[in-house]
């Protein structure tokens, strides 16, 4: 049961009338500019952000949370097919605009809280955040559940974590902590390398980021070559080993758990949580779907309310007035937000002072969030307008593959390549590059070892990858290996005639379509997907669960 006081700070469901609220004070606060800065009044600025950012946080989070129900139930047998998609990854990204990771996150918080009814009633009612209820999920079970609940509400999320460590257990791990790496390769290199990242595909699938096409590409140098330990103090040991790094993060924690100790945030305002909104209506996927459009759109709106205030917070470092030891400890503290999420939407939100007309179209419902994402990191003031009439036309998937192709075009003119990569991956490149440098025995720019382990790779699968010229390889190598399913992201196995055979359709590359497994052997032949015209850039894609449904995002 609920106490008097947590109750009376629980708002019903956080309606557009909570939201407009939040937002009239909101808005009104701009960024400063730099030389403004210095006559902030930090400690009442700092609360009011905080007071305001803390109660959006929650009422997102609560959307959340019903939105991870409904798509739970979407994924649910066939459901999320019968509406003409492979996964409910591509469904949440094109239908309602919510990038695939964060739909994946939210159906496995809504999993786990089904066989804990007391701990998915604590966050329904918004009583625990997300965050307070993921850090004890692997205790919280059975007997047990009633005390660990209990220990939430008076507990901070470190507080919990350390806890169920002592109890034998495992907190969910943290996201992975992605990094760019940038490199300079001539032309030339990239030519050896896209032979080699196309090999490499051909193992993983078409689908495969490049990421993961470079660490089979990585893997396969290292298997054939030692790479020689780093020596102390140079700039290929990695830092996170170091003695010193070591200290700092054994002093942060010992920071953090001072100040958790002194102070428990007592001087900020008491956090103004809400409930969350009904579960899903019924098992109909097109009541789901309804069902999740509207939570999501909802979303959407408390998500960008979000983003101006955390961007003003950051921007400010009001968190150090607030007694937080870092930026991520305020967002996992006091938000009940991972600092991954809260910096993705900051870099949106400075994206969007950049290019007004963005937001305007956001607003507008022209371009879903997603898609906003994509444009904002591909376009420049010069080229927004083409950008935003492509993301009017084509789906996610296909938006994403455009900005990925013209940034790699870039890239190539300049002679660099960027990626992006975990942070793990990024210390595999550091093992190859040491590797190339001591099978060369001579000192080599990193990209030109990344070239050389590229080479090994092609020498070492060219011939061993080669297949018989058939009428579906050349059908699948004319569609890029992709399924052509507008918004699936995987990677096609199979050829479809447009027009059956059994119906006349005869056996040319005109009547056949590329298609995963998924879409081939339940959309198409189970009719929850048509498709009519000539193969491949006059076919007509239908969905008749959606018809009348409304657009897509």
């Amino acid at each position: 049961m609920l106490d008097s006081a947590t109750t009376a700070a629980i708002r019903a469901l956080p309606d557009a009338e909570a939201l407009a609220s939040i937002a009239a004070r909101a808005w009104p606060l701009r960024p400063p500019w730099s030389h403004e800065r210095r006559d902030v009044c930090r400690s009442e600025s700092g609360l009011l952000i905080d007071g305001l950012l803390t109660r959006v946080a929650r009422g997102h989070g609560a959307l959340e949370v019903a939105l991870g129900e409904v798509l739970a139930a979407l994924a649910e047998g066939d459901r999320v097919l019968r509406l003409g998609f492979s996964t409910i990854r591509d469904y949440a990204r094109e239908r309602l605009g919510l990038g695939a990771g964060s739909a994946q996150a939210l159906v496995r918080l809504a999993r786990d809280l089904r066989n804990r009814p007391l701990l998915a009633a604590a966050v329904r009612s918004g009583e625990l955040s997300v965050r307070q209820a993921q850090a004890v999920m692997p205790v919280a079970c059975g007997d047990l559940e009633h005390a660990w609940i209990e220990r939430a509400r008076t507990s901070t999320v470190r507080q919990l974590e350390k806890a169920v460590r002592e109890a034998g257990a495992e907190p969910p791990d943290e996201d992975e902590p992605w990094e760019r790496v940038d490199l300079m390769l001539p032309a030339e290199g990239h030519a050896v390398l896209d032979e080699a990242l196309a090999l490499a595909g051909k193992h993983l699938g078409a689908a495969a980021p490049i990421w993961q096409r470079l660490e089979i590409i990585c893997q396969e140098y290292l298997g054939a070559h030692t790479a020689p330990s780093p020596e102390p103090g140079s700039e290929d040991e990695c830092p996170e080993g170091s003695l010193f790094h070591g200290r700092i993060s054994q002093w942060r924690e010992q920071w953090k758990d001072a100040l958790e100790a002194e102070t428990r945030w007592a001087f900020l305002q008491a956090v103004e949580t809400y409930a969350a909104p009904p579960g899903p209506p019924s098992t109909d996927p097109l009541a789901l779907d309804a069902e999740a459009r509207r939570l999501a759109a909802a979303r959407d709106r408390w998500d960008e309310v979000l983003g101006h205030l955390a961007m003003l917070m950051r921007m400010l470092g009001l968190w150090q007035d607030a007694k937080f030891a870092s930026f991520e400890h305020y967002c996992s503290q006091r938000l009940g937000l991972s600092q991954r999420a809260v910096e993705q939407r900051i870099w949106l939100e400075r994206k969007l002072y950049e290019l007004p007309e963005l937001r305007a179209a956001m607003r507008e419902g022209r371009v879903s969030y997603e898609k906003a994402r994509i444009v904002a990191g591909a376009a420049t003031e010069k080229t927004l307008a083409r950008w935003l009439a492509r993301a009017q036309e084509a789906t996610c998937v296909e938006l994403r593959r455009e900005a990925q192709a013209e940034e790699k075009t870039q890239m190539c003119e300049r002679g660099e390549l960027r990626v992006r990569a975990p942070g793990w991956m990024v210390q595999l490149l550091g093992e190859l590059v040491r590797a190339v440098r001591a099978a060369e025995g001579r000192w080599m720019p990193a990209g030109e070892c990344l070239e050389r382990a590229g080479r090994h790779f092609i020498d070492t699968w060219k011939d061993a990858l080669k297949e018989r010229n058939t009428l579906q390889k050349r059908v699948l190598e004319r569609d890029g290996w992709l399924c052509r399913v507008p918004g699936c992201s995987r990677a096609a196995v199979h050829a479809h005639h447009v027009v059956y055979r059994s119906r006349g359709g005869g056996d040319c590359e005109s009547n056949m379509v590329s298609l995963c497994a998924a879409h081939h052997l339940h959309g198409v032949h189970r009719g929850f997907i048509r498709v009519k015209g000539e193969a491949p850039s006059a076919l007509v894609w239908s969905f008749p669960a959606l018809e009348g449904a409304g657009a897509v995002a």
